[in-house]
């Protein structure tokens, strides 16, 4: 721990959270990088592990208020410290325009949490950054007015695709009082950001992967074309992650394949999707392990033969950027089946580092026999998927890139 107040102040969604482990990667790689900073977490957490990377951060983490009314008072002397400056009202005429296009309670709560945030920084505070473009940008754009200080953000998946674009041109301005920079981690996304923004840059920064949290790949046995066929996804159980097609396409697997399916991750559609696989008479084929910490994750790489994600559009226009666990598979030499949604292609080419399939039932279960019948097919994929993560999409380059937009922020002289 330092003696001094961190001057650069992080707003996160929640902390800590196993389904983001890119970012406490990248606030881990930050801090050793001499990044000073705080957490300021809108939600308290609410899974029951943490990944030994959560262990590893020295910065002081503040909740605020989850909800305004579980803690009227620290609001009320927020509102009122913010009435007291100047900045306020600046701030107030924004939130208003946002509430105006936006009228729920979530916005309202927003800014209550932002003028708690604001009262709170230490004194020396010169800078705010925000993991994810929709809520958490919001409160620390609010709380950026009111202290006078500049304000980034880092933008993923669900953030850039489901946000209104008035509130991502508004944020992507700033003449008035937007993100001073602003940070992605796929091309796909850079280049829509980008389109939109009217005066704020917005860059390609890759989360990659720090190699040195994951063992060295194990030394696979040659599986038999008709020996037991091991299958492994890990991901929330929510739409985007197109388990319920991937469920139809095991389905449609011929009877003589020994296979079975490991699933890791929680999510709201965990007993939709079990009640699925009951339907179809799978579930004997089936493990559903829920959340686990990093080394159970790849515990359970080590021992499968083919990691499936059938990642999908929503249907509210959700969908992943570059999953991480994508990469981590690859560090294990685990082959990968995935689909060509927004910048899996970036990572993965179709037939070289792995199969990217259409994500239809019958294109799946296709795919997942190839790998089965074929042997040899995973492990060439597998190999020049490692290659490439080694090569191509390692930590260090991101977070020194991310570092230095950093430090011109928090000393813009």
């Amino acid at each position: 721990m330092t003696s001094r107040s961190p001057r650069l102040a992080i707003a996160v969604k929640g902390w800590p959270r196993l389904s983001e482990t890119f970012i406490a990667q990248e606030l881990v790689a930050l801090e050793e990088a001499g990044i000073d900073f705080a957490i300021w977490s809108l939600r308290h957490p609410t899974d029951t592990k943490t990944h030994p990377l959560h262990d590893r951060l020295n910065a002081e983490v503040h909740y605020l208020p989850e909800y305004l009314r579980d803690e009227p008072m620290r609001v009320l002397r927020g509102l009122i410290w913010g009435m007291t400056r100047r900045a306020f009202w600046p701030a107030l005429r924004q939130f208003l325009r946002d509430l105006a296009r936006d009228k729920t309670r979530n916005r309202v709560r927003r800014f209550g949490q932002a003028c708690v945030m604001a009262r709170e920084l230490p004194a020396d505070t010169t800078a705010l950054y925000a993991h994810f473009l929709h809520t958490p940008s919001s409160v620390a754009r609010y709380a950026a007015i009111l202290r006078g200080v500049p304000w980034s953000f880092s933008a993923h998946a669900k953030d850039i695709w489901t946000s209104p674009e008035w509130e991502l041109q508004d944020k992507l301005d700033a003449a008035t009082a937007g993100a001073a920079f602003g940070a992605t981690c796929t091309a796909f996304g850079a280049e829509h950001l980008n389109g939109l923004s009217r005066n704020t840059p917005v860059d390609l920064v890759y989360h990659g992967l720090d190699l040195a949290r994951f063992p060295v790949a194990p030394d696979r046995a040659a599986r038999r074309p008709t020996g037991p066929f091991h299958m492994l996804s890990v991901g929330r159980l929510v739409e985007k992650k197109g388990f319920d097609r991937l469920l139809d396409g095991m389905a449609l697997l011929p009877k003589d394949v020994d296979w079975h399916w490991t699933h890791i991750g929680g999510g709201g559609l965990g007993q939709t999707l079990r009640d699925r696989a009951a339907r179809l008479e799978l579930s004997d084929r089936i493990t559903w392990r829920g959340a686990c910490d990093q080394p159970e994750v790849i515990a359970a790489m080590q021992a499968a033969d083919l990691f499936v994600l059938p990642s999908r559009v929503a249907a509210d226009g959700d969908r992943d950027g570059l999953p991480n666990v994508l990469m981590e598979a690859a560090s294990q030499k685990l082959p990968i089946l995935s689909t060509p949604v927004s910048a899996i292609p970036e990572f993965i080419d179709n037939g070289v580092h792995g199969i990217l399939s259409a994500d239809d039932p019958a294109a799946l279960a296709d795919a997942m026999m190839r790998v089965a019948r074929d042997p040899s097919l995973g492990t060439a994929m597998a190999e020049a998927a490692h290659t490439r993560l080694h090569t191509d999409f390692t930590m260090q380059p991101g977070i020194a890139h991310l570092a230095q937009r950093l430090r011109g922020i928090m000393d813009p002289a």
